[in-house]
């Protein structure tokens, strides 16, 4: 039996959909699958659901563990199970892993039915808009018209924020964590330049390197290594590990290691290239740089949230510099514009982006309460 406070060991499930997906770019996926998780029970009234939508290198698996694995635990594990924030003892929670991804649901690592190959990179692209659409067709096969809430961090929030905005009648609540309504110049140009060491690794073929028996490692690691960086404040960085040498001395050296930091991003990049596709992450971060709203309107952000009906809870961390706390208001201010029902946390936490992902009590304060106010509206 679980201990009290965790879900226990989870299964993924799939769907496979026969009926084409139109894509943003015009390109079709066809007799793709889906790759899910849900925790908790759907009430009669199938009115308690909650979709957990995932970031860049995240997927479906969002909390509980895997049966006969060690370190299994879902990605926001900390915040949704029994008693926990995101309490699955009221909640029915769906994760869904986007198209594309590299852990499970249809990616560039599976076959093309059109050709009988590997679709390598020849995976067509695809967008926040396009993943919103899959997710929806998976909730209407579980039979869930109506979200009590999307929520999401980081490029989940703008899966969440686009839900509100192109299937407004389907959820009543839209919780997005350290996101922003469209990325900057510099987050695109750190994207870029992540996705310029795996196209020019050697080993990357045109993004067929599958058919090559090799992968492009030397990339994937440069990759990691540069967002790795972006996630971590100054602050954090410093305190974990300031100017500390790996050795007793320097070793004057231009290409070992000198320095702590060194080590724990080599270390980082090692691990993602291990398990991470290269194709998969030049589609996810393109993904990231094509979400714009208020590109259909003009760059006009408050008209773009016109069509907004449900709540909105955003919360940002003061030292995430890379989505940071001005991002977050400039989407409560396009909501206030619309008197739209919109609560904000700008959260006073050391550790940057990835604050979104750890158990920083205020931070699990602010969603707990949220949480609890939604539970509440459903009580007869």
């Amino acid at each position: 039996m679980p201990h009290a406070g965790q879900l226990g060991h989870v299964t993924p499930q799939r769907m496979a959909f026969a009926q084409p997906l139109r894509l943003r770019s015009g390109a079709e996926l066809r007799d793709y699958e889906m790759v899910y998780e849900t925790y908790g029970t759907l009430n009669a009234e199938r009115s308690n659901a909650v979709l957990v939508c995932h970031a860049l290198n995240a997927s479906h698996h969002v909390a509980g563990t895997y049966e006969g694995q060690d370190k299994s635990e879902g990605w926001w594990d900390n915040l949704i199970g029994p008693g926990k924030p995101l309490d699955t003892d009221k909640f029915f929670v769906i994760g869904i892993n986007n198209l594309g991804s590299c852990f499970g649901s249809t990616g560039p690592m599976h076959i093309n039915p059109a050709t009988g190959k590997v679709y390598g990179a020849d995976f067509p692209v695809v967008t926040v808009q396009d993943w919103v659409d899959a997710q929806a067709r998976v909730l209407d096969a579980l039979g869930v018209q109506q979200l009590a809430a999307v929520l999401g961090g980081s490029l989940g929030g703008m899966q969440a924020l686009d839900w509100s905005l192109r299937y407004p009648e389907r959820m009543r609540h839209c919780i997005a964590i350290a996101t922003a309504p469209a990325l900057s110049a510099q987050n695109i140009a750190f994207n870029e330049v992540a996705r310029r060491a795996i196209i020019t690794d050697p080993d990357f073929h045109g993004g067929h390197f599958y058919e090559h028996g090799v992968v492009p490692k030397r990339g994937l690691r440069v990759a990691r290594m540069i967002g790795h960086i972006t996630y971590l404040s100054d602050d954090a960085m410093e305190q974990k590990f300031g100017r500390e040498l790996r050795a007793a001395e320097l070793g004057y050296s231009t290409q070992d290691i000198e320095f702590q930091i060194e080590s724990y991003l080599r270390h980082q990049g090692d691990k993602f290239s291990d398990y991470f596709d290269a194709n998969t992450y030049l589609l996810i971060t393109r993904a990231l740089d094509y979400f714009d709203p208020a590109r259909e309107h003009g760059g006009n952000l408050s008209r773009a949230f016109a069509s907004a009906r449900c709540k909105y809870l955003l919360a940002s961390f003061t030292t995430d510099w890379r989505f940071s706390p001005a991002r977050s208001r400039e989407i409560v201010k396009a909501l206030l514009d619309n008197k739209r029902d919109v609560s904000y946390a700008e959260i006073d936490a050391p550790h940057g982006h990835d604050a979104f992902l750890l158990e920083d009590p205020r931070y699990h304060g602010v969603l707990r309460a949220y949480f609890q106010r939604i539970a509440g509206e459903q009580q007869p």
